[in-house]
């Protein structure tokens, strides 16, 4: 199945759009990993203002979300390679794992599913990365199965989901195709497809989801 951009936007659309939208997509972030924030104490740590009920860990995996959507941001004109990736990661994942902005060197597993990514290496992670940028599918298309081969790869220690968030997302910013966020109400059915994408490897149930639900734009 394909799917095209529902999308055209100009480049300072798409800034416009990006600017206005990041804050949700950092919330989308947090949520994507269960953790305990709501979208006012999200939207009050990036204003820089301190949210006292809020633990210490959250508040960094914000604030880390926040400097890879400043970086995302001023490099939208960047090509998309596995050092772009790498360090995306360097900024979702700081001072979170074992090590961010490097592919992890060990095995690792995913809560609830049986499935273990294999331990990657940058020959097959620039390969397949390269397979899906030189494709001839919409933007949309690559976004999405770029932000599935990158949870399910787990390519890094920590913050994979969040990594992909972000690479789908400077794929259809930088073609004016939208934006990727999962709102808060999709969230539950998005956990349960993923989880079976886990254990089946079979991306579609969840690239039509995404695309019925998380594509965000402005409608002119």
């Amino acid at each position: 199945m394909t799917y095209p951009d529902k999308y055209h936007l100009t480049a300072e659309e798409s800034r416009f759009l990006a600017k206005k939208k990041w804050d949700e997509n950092v919330y989308c972030g947090m949520k994507m990993e269960n953790r305990a924030v709501t979208f006012p104490q999200t939207k009050t740590i990036l204003d820089g203002i301190n949210v006292p009920d809020v633990r210490l860990d959250d508040i960094q995996a914000i604030l880390n979300m926040r400097d890879a959507w400043r970086f995302q941001l001023e490099h939208m004109s960047d090509p998309v390679t596995l050092d772009y990736l790498c360090r995306l990661n360097g900024f979702v994942a700081r001072n979170e794992a074992l090590s961010w902005g490097v592919l992890r060197a060990g095995r690792v597993a995913i809560s609830g599913t049986d499935f273990l990514p294999p331990v990657p290496t940058p020959e097959t992670v620039e390969a397949e990365l390269s397979a899906i940028l030189t494709g001839t599918s919409s933007a949309t298309d690559k976004a999405l199965e770029a932000f599935c081969w990158g949870a399910r790869g787990q390519f890094f220690w920590d913050g994979n989901k969040r990594t992909s968030l972000l690479l789908a997302n400077k794929l259809l910013l930088s073609a004016g195709a939208g934006m990727l966020t999962i709102t808060e109400k999709h969230m539950e059915q998005f956990n349960t497809l993923l989880l079976g994408y886990y254990d089946t490897g079979e991306p579609e149930s969840l690239k039509s989801f995404l695309y019925e639900n998380a594509i965000q734009g402005i409608d002119l």
